[in-house]
Order: C-alpha cells, then structure tokens, then sequence
C-alpha cells in the first residue's frame, strides 16, 4: 500500500508529513547543521511504505543467487555449483541509480512425486504472484529448455513486466547463445556473467523500467472496503474452527487431520457490525526448507496472504507449549509489518496449572510482541469470540497512528533530558530531533549527533508505546547521524 497516498485521496510528497510540517522540519534540520538531501533522503526512505518487489525465477543452477548477490552488491544468498541449494523465499533490500526495491531469491526445487517440472512451475507461479516484475533467468549455454518453456506460460498468464536474463555470458562469443533466446517471445535477452558482474548494469536499467513506482494497494477495496484479517498458525491450531465460529456457519472445511486447509481462503464476514474480509491460511509447519511438495508451497502462499492482509490474527494453541514454530509464525507477521492480534485458542481445555505457565512461557517467548492485544478463545465453543473484534480494531488504530512532528519532538526533548544516551568513547551520543515518516506501520526517522545503541533504541521504542499507544503494531525506527562536515561552525 502506498503510504503517500491520504483518504481524502491527495497526496504528499513527503512521506506522512504536509508541505508545512515538512518545511518546518527542514528549518529545523538546517539549524541542526544536516544536510538537506540528506534529511529529504531519509524521510524518503523511512517513509516509503512498501517497496516493488521483484522476484528472481528459474531452473535449479541458473545462477539466480548468483545475480541475487550481484543486484544487493554483496554476498548474502547462498551460493553452490549444484542445483537446489535455494529453498527458502529469501526477501533482500536492493539500490540502482538511487530507486530501493526489494528482490526475492526464489528457489523450492522439491522432487516430489509430481516432478521436478510441477514443483518449478509451483514456486514460480507463487513468485510471480507476490511480485511486480519478474527476472527471469536462463542459462544461455544451455539454451531454452522444456520447464523454461513452462515457466514462459506461466508469465504470460500472469502478465507481470518480465525482463529476460540470459546468464553466464562471459564475453562475446556468449552473444550468439543468447540471441537464441528470442524464440522465448519474452524480447530481448540480456546477456550477463552474473559471476563476474557483465551486463547487469544494462539489466538493472531493464528492471527499472519494468518495476512501478511503488507496488500496488493489495489490500482493501479501495477506501472504505472491507479490512483483510489473516489467520495464521501452526496446523491444526484451529484457524478453520475460528473463522466458521466468527461466520456462524461451516464455510471452510474442518478436519482434526493437520493441513486440512492448503490455500488461503477468503470470506466476507460481518462481526460486530462492520464487514470484514478473514482469509483462512494453510498451516504453517516447521521449517519450510524441510517441508515436501503441497506443505512447502502452502507455506509460501500463507506467507503471502500475510503480505496481502493489514491485520494477522496469530492462532497458538494455549493446550500446548508456545513452540519453535508459535515464534517464527510471530516473527513473520511482525517483519511484514502488520497489525497483530494474538488468540489463544482451545482455552476452554485449560486447568489452573496450564494457564499458570502459560502466563510464564508468554512473558518469555513472546516478549517480542508483548505490545500486541491478547484474547482467551475457544473456536470449538465460541467462548469469548465478542472480544476478537475490539482487539482487531485497537490493533488497526495503533498501525495508523500518527504522532505529529511537534509533539513528537517535545516528547524526544523531554526524553533526552531525563534519559540521556550512555556515554561510549568519551562521548555522548544525542538525539537532536525526529520525525514520523510513516503509518501502517509506524515508521520514525531520528537525527542524532552519533551513533544510536540498539538497547537504546529498544528504549526509545518502549517509551514511544508508553507515550503515544500503538498497541498491536510493529514499530520501525531508524536513526540518521550528523556528518562531521555538516555540524555548524
């Protein structure tokens, strides 16, 4: 969703702030000694919302984490000279000629017994639908193969902008190879070493040219549509039982067989009042990489029905310990940045004891979304569901909230006074002033005279909640230093 974009259906140039706040702040900024593009930079960055997101398809060994790590500039994606090292959907951060945009190493390869050509076809048609643009990488020496030909279909049906790279061209007598490439009617190939960095240049302007702006609004129907709540959790934790309890009827399929539900399932609902859109989601099992065939890929499409919701609605299962799985589930929705609610379901079956190190475990392994509304439930009984939708709606309110630039500051100075940065090196580092970029999450750009510990930061974040709300979002903070040739003579 684009951030810059207000209900009334104006937009800003800067972020979450108006002309006026915005020109206040630069004033403010300049008598700090910041440099102007700089501080235009950062609100810019913090302020961006989401990022387009270009995935990175192919055949197992075609170099995609090579050219991964080649767009990002540095050696994060993992890279080995056989077929099916990528499995997990890795999500990187990337710059070319100043525009940000995320890529998504794709890779899935699983032989199950459906082929190695349906399980290619599988991970690329999720890739393909989570993306705004699509690289498609082939290897030029080997020419056009028949899963090739298939992944081909599937951009077609899709009709994402889709750049063509031809891979390990490692001079000019590669050319020829790639030229072949044509016959793919995807236009033109562009020949690149993604090894040795020739033509990704030339690539990256393609893939400029084919990525928007910003992605498109996923979410919604427009203003004023109805709200997407994701339930997600591990399987068989009673997200199906949930959304049939909140619908009063059987409208999903309920079986006590774990990954009964295999895609994500939309339903319009009314609950208290006011319409909602739940999507019901597959499971989410151990770790992905280890998982086979239909799990695997119910996985991936439960992750990016998360993507597509504003609000996840995390199912654990108060019967059982808060698990490995509980955490990373957690940890999803909240790098996604989504609202969140945490439901305990099965509370019904609970005794004294249970519910005693239940609040132990919670205060332990959750500590991390200690911020987030929390509702007892029974999906079976229906105990308890009336409190469901006041917490989805406090959560909602804390992902859009908006500190205005001054208050903010007079919280900062009021902060910095009573709480000063520990003094590291002989010096004192100091937040100087601040400014909220951003909503649906929350993100604050701070400016500071050096750098910032993250225990510190951690601090500011709890102080920010305890101030303002915020309840049941993510909060993103980052924090641009002062460059010794801008301070004020």
């Amino acid at each position: 969703m684009n951030d810059h974009i207000q209900p009334d259906g104006s937009e800003h140039e800067h972020g979450a702030l108006g002309d006026a706040e915005f020109a206040e702040f630069m004033e403010l900024a300049a008598e700090e000694g910041f440099d102007v593009e700089d501080v235009e930079g950062a609100i810019e960055a913090a302020g961006h919302g989401p990022l387009p997101v270009l995935a990175v398809i192919g055949r197992p060994n075609v170099g995609k984490s090579t050219l991964v790590n080649r767009i990002i500039g540095r050696r994060e994606a993992v890279v080995e000279d056989k077929p099916g090292v990528t499995r997990d959907r890795v999500t990187y951060e990337a710059e070319w000629a100043g525009r940000r945009f995320k890529v998504v190493d794709t890779g899935g390869w699983e032989q199950d017994v459906l082929g190695i050509d349906a399980s290619v076809a599988a991970q690329a048609e999720y890739a393909i639908d989570a993306a705004d643009a699509v690289v498609f990488v082939v290897d030029a020496k080997v020419g056009a193969t028949d899963t090739d030909e298939a992944v081909v279909r599937l951009l077609r049906k899709a009709g994402k902008p889709v750049v063509l790279c031809a891979n390990k061209v490692d001079g000019p007598s590669g050319e020829a190879d790639a030229a072949y490439l044509w016959s793919l009617g995807l236009g033109e190939p562009h020949p690149v070493s993604a090894l040795h960095g020739r033509g990704t240049g030339d690539m990256l302007d393609a893939v400029l040219e084919a990525l928007p702006d910003a992605p498109a609004q996923t979410f919604g129907v427009g203003v004023g549509g109805p709200r997407r709540i994701a339930l997600i959790g591990r399987p068989n934790v009673g997200k199906s039982s949930l959304l049939n309890k909140v619908a009063n009827e059987e409208r999903v399929v309920v079986n006590e067989v774990a990954g009964t539900t295999r895609d994500p399932v939309d339903e319009l609902i009314e609950l208290g009042g006011v319409t909602w859109k739940f999507v019901d989601t597959a499971g989410i099992r151990k770790r992905v990489h280890l998982q086979q065939g239909a799990d695997y890929y119910a996985s991936l499409r439960t992750a990016a029905a998360v993507e597509k919701a504003e609000l996840a609605v995390i199912l654990i299962d108060a019967s059982e310990s808060i698990s490995v799985q509980d955490q990373r589930i957690v940890t999803m929705a909240v790098e996604a940045g989504r609202a969140i609610v945490v439901a305990f379901n099965k509370w019904d079956t609970l005794d004294e004891e249970r519910r005693y190190y239940l609040e132990r475990e919670i205060e332990t392994e959750l500590a991390q979304v200690a911020w987030a509304p929390r509702v007892n439930v029974s999906a079976r009984t229906g105990r308890h569901m009336e409190k469901l939708v006041p917490a989805i709606e406090t959560a909602l309110a804390g992902w859009e909230t908006r500190v205005p630039t001054g208050r903010l500051n007079a919280f900062l100075g009021e902060l910095v006074a009573s709480h000063p940065h520990p003094i590291r090196g002989g010096k004192q580092p100091r937040i100087l002033f601040g400014t909220q970029a951003g909503t649906k999450p929350p993100r604050f750009v701070l400016f500071s005279s050096g750098f910032i510990e993250h225990g510190y930061r951690r601090f500011v974040e709890r102080r920010l909640r305890e101030e303002f709300g915020f309840e049941g979002t993510p909060i993103h903070i980052s924090v641009r230093v002062r460059e010794k040739r801008g301070k004020k003579k």
